[in-house]
Formats: C-alpha cells, structure tokens, sequence
C-alpha cells in the first residue's frame, strides 16, 4: 500500500497536485474502505511523467492525450504544435518592436496578418495528414508563408488552400504499413525534419552537381526500385497510396496550384524542383 504522503515524495509533487490530477482522471488509485487513495508503482511512474509534461508547458487535456497514446504520434504533434506557436511569439515580438521604432501601422497589420497566414496553414497541414508526413509537410510549406498577402489573387489562393484543408479526406494508411512507419519515424524530431528539407533545397539549387555527387548511390536506390524486395515492401505500398490519395484529393489540382499563387518563393522553389526533376530523368528514365 502506498498513500499519498510516499506518492508525494517519490513523484515530487505536492499532495494538492496529486489530488488534482487524480480528480481530471489522469491516474487511478484504488480506494480503500476507510477512503483514502492507494497508489500502486504504476500511478507513481504516471505522475511522474505527468510532473515532467507539466514542466515542458503541457495542459492536462495534451497529457491525457499523450498518456492513452502508445505509438509517441500525439507527443510529437504537440511538439510541432509548440514550436509553431513558439515561431509565432518570435515574429510578434518582432513586430511589436518594429512599433515601437515608429513603423507604419498599415504595415505592422500586413506583417500580423502573414504570421496568422503561416500558423493557420501549418496548423492545418500537421492536421490534415498523419504521423511523420503531416509533421513533414506542415514544416516544409511553412517555410513559404513568411510574407502577408498583397494581391486579391493571393487571398483567393489562401481562401482556396484552407477550404481544401478542411475538407480533405483521411489519409489512413494499413496497419503494417502504419506500423512501418511508427517504427521507422520514431526518433524523426523536428531538428531530423529541418536538415532534411535543408538537404533537398541544397540538392535543387545546382542537380548537376548533386547527380554527381550522389551517382553511386543513386544507381544503388535505382537497383532496389527494379527489385522484388522493394515491390513487396511497405515503401512502395506507401508510394501508391499516397499517389492515389493526392490524384483524388485534389492536392495536385488544388493545393499545390494555390500554393503557388499564394507563395512566390513557393513557386520558385516548385520550377526548381520541376527543373531538377525533368534532368533526373533524362539521366535515368527508368524512374519514369
């Protein structure tokens, strides 16, 4: 038996936090007969965690959300969450002292209203779609929503990108190719996702010499698409569904379209990756 004066101790937390954890239905202790609570070793490494998300900023209803999820997806979520709402009071911090130098009102808006523009498609984005490929997509397009919207033709795209967003359907994947992907992905954090961006900017910007610089390893992967290993493998299962899913969605047709009339550096970045796309496969049309 266990009470809550040991508990306390052994979690660091105080008896009052322990009461207020156990009344939002965060841990579970037995009830004895003359009522008080008893905490098995279980309820103690729960409050522990518990103690330790509260210290990262976590609300109750996040930690109730990360301790009934077994896969990590739910604590990775939120954790991109954070660091958009983080970006968010950065840019507003510069903004407020860009008021304070004088700046034009007018202009201090346009900023406020492009810091809105990021935070509301990122956030739809980590929604949208599921596990790594939201986390990676959220931060891949947000990099191009740094600028607030000049044209009518921009707020239509942005219109158009959120009404898409919303009404996407649900990217399920099966549950082999899920778990491949839990497994897979699990220590991908938003450093791992950042660098790899990095990466394929780099590797757009001159193809030439990243086609050189990579040709061993590119014949190697191109040898493994050709091979039954991979045929029969989650990567490709994940290939096709996703391919079906952004043909049917409306991602190609919709999104991206939008995308490039929203984001001028988004555009750019797009005829880079059209460019490096069209010399890759004249150097190797197998991946036709």
């Amino acid at each position: 038996m266990v009470l809550i004066n040991e508990v306390s101790k052994k979690a660091n937390l105080t008896k009052k936090a322990i009461e207020y954890y156990t009344e939002h239905e965060l841990i579970y202790p037995a009830i004895l007969e003359n009522g008080y609570r008893d905490f098995n070793q279980n309820d103690v490494e729960r409050l522990t965690k518990i103690s330790l998300f509260r210290k990262l900023g976590l609300s109750v209803e996040e930690i109730k959300t990360v301790l009934a999820d077994e896969t990590g997806e739910s604590l990775q979520k939120i954790a991109i969450h954070k660091e958009l709402r983080a970006q968010r009071e950065q840019a507003n911090r510069t903004v407020l002292n860009k008021l304070c130098r004088g700046q034009n009102c007018s202009e201090i808006i346009a900023d406020l209203e492009a810091i809105d523009l990021k935070t509301t498609i990122a956030e739809k984005l980590l929604e949208a779609f599921p596990g790594y490929y939201g986390r990676f997509i959220c931060l891949h397009f947000s990099r191009f929503l740094t600028k607030p919207i000049a044209t009518e033709e921009e707020r239509q795209a942005y219109d158009e990108i959120t009404v898409f967003l919303d009404n996407a359907p649900s990217l399920d994947f099966p549950a082999v190719v899920q778990n491949f992907l839990d497994e897979n992905t699990r220590d991908y954090n938003l450093d791992f996702v950042s660098n790899l961006l990095e990466n394929v900017k780099h590797s757009i910007e001159n193809p030439e010499a990243f086609f050189l610089e990579n040709k061993e390893v590119l014949e190697r992967y191109l040898h493994f698409r050709q091979s039954d290993e991979y045929k029969n493998s989650p990567l490709n299962i994940i290939q096709d569904l996703l391919k079906e899913f952004f043909t049917s969605s409306g991602y190609y047709d919709v999104f991206l379209p939008a995308m490039k009339r929203l984001s001028k550096s988004y555009a750019e970045y797009s005829h880079q990756m059209e460019v490096a796309n069209e010399m890759f496969l004249s150097q190797y049309p197998e991946f036709q």
